[in-house]
């Protein structure tokens, strides 16, 4: 579940290995290409930890953080 913090929306994704969480990444740069609208994220090994917030508006959450935040938890 996506969560607020510090004015960015937050989500940990754990997979089996890091072949699946390195799959699961190449699907959101593909979805946030789309959108033009590219995330901050981490991955180390099987862990995905991804921030979104938009940057042109004052780094805060916008509506284009919280429409890629629902593309991300569909890939899923």
């Amino acid at each position: 579940m996506w969560q607020e913090q510090n004015n960015k929306l937050y989500r940990s994704f754990t997979f089996r290995d890091f072949s699946e969480a390195f799959a699961f990444m190449v699907q959101v740069a593909l979805l946030a290409e789309k959108q033009n609208h590219h995330p901050t994220w981490t991955n180390t090994w099987n862990k995905v930890e991804i921030w979104l917030f938009t940057h042109d508006a004052g780094d805060i959450v916008t509506d284009k953080d919280r429409n890629l935040a629902t593309a991300i938890d569909n890939l899923r």
